[in-house]
């Protein structure tokens, strides 16, 4: 296989990786992104891209551990911008995981296999989350008017004192550069 089929393929591999993630198929992500990842350069930039999409398909798959392990060994790859987002990415894989009660959680129907019809009628009779009391009572607060004749609407002269010293500091900056 020569060098740029070899790319083209890559390229092939981390783009369906990237529909299929987006898509809600994190398994068949995994799948494209993995073969992705074994055929270029993973000191490259694009290796080391394909590698953070694999890390977050890992963790929406329920594989962790997967993840976190290719986040650390990315926080030393030859690119930059690969160490700096893994980085930040690692230290949300490592973060605590939060307890959340199950009012506070919406459940979203998988409509993929319905046709359209019953996919209408599913949300149609999906269960509705009651809105916190905190978002009844600020609805509830009538706001105040405002009354447009006491708005004082004149020409005020600090805008025009402030664009003249901003023209002034930018002029000043241009001319030092």
């Amino acid at each position: 296989m020569t060098n740029d089929s070899g790319q083209e393929r890559l390229k092939s591999e981390y783009q369906a990786g990237r529909y299929a993630f987006e898509r809600g198929q994190y398994r068949q992500a995994v799948q494209h992104l993995e073969t992705a990842s074994g055929l270029g350069d993973l000191g490259s930039r694009l290796g080391g891209e394909v590698r953070m999409w694999l890390v977050t398909a890992y963790e929406a798959v329920g594989e962790g551990n997967k993840a976190i392990a290719l986040c650390q060994q990315l926080t030393k790859h030859p690119d930059l911008e690969t160490r700096k987002q893994a980085k930040g990415l690692l230290g949300i894989l490592e973060a605590p995981k939060l307890r959340s009660r199950p009012e506070w959680r919406v459940e979203i129907p998988d409509l993929a296999s319905l046709d359209e019809g019953a996919a209408a009628n599913a949300l149609a009779t999906a269960p509705k989350t009651p809105r916190s009391s905190a978002s009844k009572r600020s609805s509830a607060k009538p706001q105040p008017e405002i009354d447009l004749s006491q708005v004082n609407l004149k020409d005020n002269s600090f805008i025009w004192v402030a664009l003249g010293l901003s023209g002034i500091i930018l002029a000043s900056l241009v001319w030092l550069s």
